[in-house]
């Protein structure tokens, strides 16, 4: 039970993670300061109610300066760009390792009680499923890199200033507010706007990579104890669910079922360093959290849709610009194709 009013600090508090989890904090009457450069979210994402500051999490002196008096951070904000991070390392490289570190850096020099850092679940890289908290990290390509570089910073510097860090390893989370006209991650999403406009699912490879879905609400319920719960401090947790084990082509069938489309999927070449299988195990946030899966795939996918439906389709923003032009990238980015 969370008793003390905190005010805290939420990066990226436009995009999906930082507004929902925003929203919870503030209805349990924690003051929340919530930044945001609003390249990955949604202006009407931004609650009224939040102290809020366009700013982009590299520029530290600003922080430093919306920092004061900030108890507990959470450092929300990614360029969640697994992908792409082949092809725009240097761009997603700062937003993710560089940006953290301006994070943590300010949070330290104020003498925060804790600092919240949402890894991914790509720091576990290509090893056998489901993944769990004991195994070494195995990043593959850049963007995992910059994450487990950015939590190896969070440990070194809390330790030493004696400040409370927690990792919490989201996976692959949908709902309503995610951003869903960025071409280049959230395949729920993508497929479901593309569906909308009458258009068949692109599919990288054979389909036949596996993963695990969780919807918001369910990481949510892991991610508010880690506000001061005294025994997760120093803990890396995975959350979301993990019972429903799933090939791509399998949710292109369920986002098909959902919306009435009846195209067949495009295939198109694998994408390079893209891992096969990719599950982790949420048993030691059932052990430390009591968590409990509340909402399945199908329903998570229909939320999903119904909030695209209401919102209106739009067009694929390509808003990131491709570093590394090759035989390599894929011809749906480099021909907007999506």
């Amino acid at each position: 039970m969370i008793k003390k009013k905190y005010k805290i600090l939420i990066t990226g508090v436009a995009g999906f993670l930082g507004s929902h989890l925003a929203e919870k904090l503030l209805k349990l009457g924690h003051h929340i300061v919530g930044i945001d450069n609003m390249i990955g979210g949604y202006e009407d994402n931004v609650l009224k109610e939040i102290e809020f500051y366009k700013v982009d999490c590299c520029d530290f002196k600003k922080i430093k300066s919306i920092m004061k008096n900030v108890e507990i951070v959470y450092h929300c904000a990614a360029t969640a760009h697994e992908g792409l991070s082949v092809f725009s390392p240097f761009e997603i490289s700062k937003n993710n390792y560089l940006a953290s570190v301006s994070i943590f850096s300010a949070a330290i020099n104020e003498k925060v009680k804790r600092i919240i850092f949402c890894s991914s679940m790509a720091r576990y890289g290509d090893q056998k499923t489901p993944f769990n908290e004991n195994m070494k990290t195995k990043p593959v390509d850049p963007y995992a890199i910059s994450k487990v570089a950015a939590e190896e910073v969070l440990k070194n510097l809390c330790d030493l200033n004696n400040i409370e860090w927690v990792i919490a390893v989201p996976h692959n989370i949908i709902g309503p507010r995610q951003i869903y006209d960025d071409p280049y991650r959230n395949v729920i999403s993508i497929f479901l706007n593309r569906m909308l406009q009458g258009k068949a699912p692109i599919i990288y490879g054979d389909g036949e990579q596996k993963r695990c879905f969780s919807y918001i609400d369910d990481c949510l319920d892991c991610m508010i104890p880690m506000l001061d719960q005294q025994n997760l401090n120093k803990q890396i947790i995975n959350i979301g669910p993990d019972e429903e084990f799933v090939t791509i082509n399998e949710v292109v069938e369920i986002c098909s079922n959902i919306t009435g489309s009846n195209l067949d999927p495009i295939y198109k070449k694998d994408r390079p360093r893209e891992v096969k299988h990719a599950t982790c195990s949420s048993n030691k946030a059932r052990k430390i959290l009591n968590y409990k899966t509340k909402t399945n795939l199908k329903e998570g996918i229909l939320r999903t849709y119904d909030y695209i439906k209401k919102r209106g389709v739009r067009e694929f923003d390509y808003r990131l610009e491709i570093e590394i032009d090759n035989n390599l990238t894929p011809d749906t980015w480099k021909k907007k194709e999506i």
